[in-house]
């Protein structure tokens, strides 16, 4: 339960507001997600990019959750678990990357190791009233 106090409320901050650079928890639990840009993009009018990073410490994971915006995942490091509702769960390991269009309900994302490290690089295309993420209930 500390997993979805943290993720959700870094994100529902961003929802918000994202003039902050970083979002960090309070217990070492939970993943390190940065903010590294949210830009309103031009050739797209009402959509912005969102470049987001997701540092898991050895075994952490995020809950299950949906988003409201196209997101494409690349492995910067590591090894992370991930699962789409009606998929089977993948291992990725550092340079590969999947992509979940809006609105997937992403059941697993954690960090396959137990004792290393992974790093992971999320790049969003959504309206600026769209949520980033919204727990999923079970």
């Amino acid at each position: 339960m500390n997993a979805l106090r943290f993720f959700a409320a870094p994100f529902a901050a961003l929802t918000l507001s994202v003039s902050a650079p970083a979002f960090a928890h309070d217990t070492a639990a939970s993943e390190k997600v940065t903010v590294l840009q949210d830009q309103m993009l031009k050739n797209a009018p009402g959509k912005k990019a969102l470049m987001i990073e997701v540092d898991y410490q050895p075994g952490q994971s995020s809950i299950a959750h949906k988003h409201q915006g196209t997101a494409m995942a690349y492995v910067l490091s590591g090894e992370i678990i991930s699962q789409v509702k009606g998929e089977k769960a993948i291992t990725y390991k550092a340079g590969e990357f999947w992509y979940e269009p809006a609105g997937s309900e992403h059941l697993v994302s954690k960090n396959a190791s137990a004792t290393q490290t992974a790093k992971l690089l999320v790049f969003m295309v959504l309206a600026p009233d769209e949520k980033v993420l919204i727990p999923l209930e079970n």
